[in-house]
Parts: C-alpha cells; sequence; structure tokens
C-alpha cells in the first residue's frame, strides 16, 4: 500500500543514498559527467544527506504535519525544474551520461512529488470523512 509516510520514507532513503554517494565519490562522479569540479557533487550530497533526515523526519510523526510536507513537495518540484534546465539548456557542457542521469534523477523525484501530492489529498480527504 502506497501511503504517504511510506512514498517519504522512500524519498528520505534514496536522497539519502545519493547524497552519501555524491559525497564519498566525488571525482568518480565529476569524470562521469565530465566536469573538472567535484565540490558542486560534494555540495549537493551535503544538501542531500540534510534533505534526507527532514523528509525522514517527516514519515516519522504519527500525525502528518501538512506544512512540513508541502514543503518537501515544493523541494522536489524546485530539484526537476532546475534539472529540467540543466538538461533542456545543455548547460554545464555535461557528457551524455550527465544529462542522461541528471534526467532519470529528475524523473524519480517528480515521482515522488506526484505521489506525496496523491498522498497529502487523500490524508486530507480522511480527515474529511
Amino acid at each position: 500500500m502506497t501511503t504517504l509516510k511510506n512514498v517519504l520514507l522512500i524519498n528520505a532513503l534514496s536522497s539519502g543514498a545519493t547524497g552519501l554517494l555524491l559525497i564519498e565519490f566525488p571525482s568518480f562522479t565529476a569524470q562521469l559527467f565530465g566536469v573538472s569540479q567535484t565540490m558542486p557533487f560534494m555540495a549537493t550530497g551535503i544538501f542531500l544527506v540534510a534533505f534526507a533526515l527532514l523528509v525522514y523526519y517527516a514519515s516519522r510523526q504519527k500525525i502528518t504535519n501538512k506544512t512540513l510536507v508541502r514543503w518537501i513537495i515544493a523541494l522536489d518540484i524546485m530539484w526537476v525544474a532546475d534539472s529540467l534546465i540543466v538538461v533542456g539548456g545543455q548547460l554545464f557542457g555535461l557528457t551524455l551520461i550527465g544529462y542522461a542521469l541528471t534526467s532519470a534523477v529528475a524523473l524519480w523525484v517528480a515521482l515522488m512529488a506526484f505521489l506525496q501530492i496523491k498522498g497529502l489529498k487523500e490524508t486530507l480527504v480522511l480527515k474529511v470523512e
């Protein structure tokens, strides 16, 4: 069963794992993306670990914090929008693999946002009934 809490947990785990990989392997990731700078990958990894902790916290609350979930959804949507700008504009001269990975992650994050919106609506409907 896909509940809001389950989707938040999946989002937290996937964000945290991605963040840790970026922190642990910034040189490999930079090489894969065809760039020399590793700091953007480290910074993104740190952001993702912090984001994952926030999402995990939201997933463990007995009562859904609607405001917090809306912020998480907003951050996910901003991630997708930024990814579309990078890929659509072919910014930063990334490799084909870099753009493909950026697109794949954006699709995953868009799915998380969609399922979180759906779950939040279901939570609100259940409270009304």
